[in-house]
């Protein structure tokens, strides 16, 4: 558990992972939306596989994808103040993310389903955040530590 010491707040790895993840995901949220890290902001669109915005070049975005991430990254900013709400947070997200992936695989990326919209760079990702927030829950979580 997190201790507290005058002056000073001393996080837990589960806790310290969980606001990791989640300061990357609310970057990568508003990274989204700015030109120039995001290519052909001017065809974002709120959501399907019509948003010809592409993060970094690579990752199919909209506004609604991007949205998805601020809320991940608010999400895993406010449970790392717990370690209990940071390990539910790492496995609750890798439990999303493995929908996501599934999802992605099965859904045509042109289709009309695909209303995130992802391609196969966001698939692949979504597949190593499933691995990597599943195995950090799990392997620092407080639970973990009893075992």
């Amino acid at each position: 558990m997190a201790t507290r010491t005058p002056g000073t707040t001393r996080r837990t790895p589960v806790q310290t992972v969980a606001l990791i993840f989640g300061v990357v995901f609310l970057l990568v949220g508003v990274l989204g939306f700015v030109p120039g890290i995001t290519q052909g902001v001017d065809g974002l669109s709120f959501a399907g596989p019509g948003s010809m915005a592409m993060l970094l070049g690579i990752f199919h975005v909209s506004v609604l994808h991007n949205i998805v991430h601020l809320l991940f990254g608010v999400a895993g900013i406010a449970m790392a103040r717990t370690p209990s709400g940071a390990r539910n947070y790492l496995i609750g997200s890798g439990v999303i993310y493995a929908v996501l992936t599934v999802y992605g695989l099965l859904v045509p990326a042109d289709g009309e389903a695909n209303f995130v919209p992802v391609n196969t760079a966001d698939n692949w990702l979504h597949l190593v955040l499933t691995i990597g927030l599943l195995a950090a829950g799990l392997a620092l979580g407080p639970k973990a530590r009893r075992r």
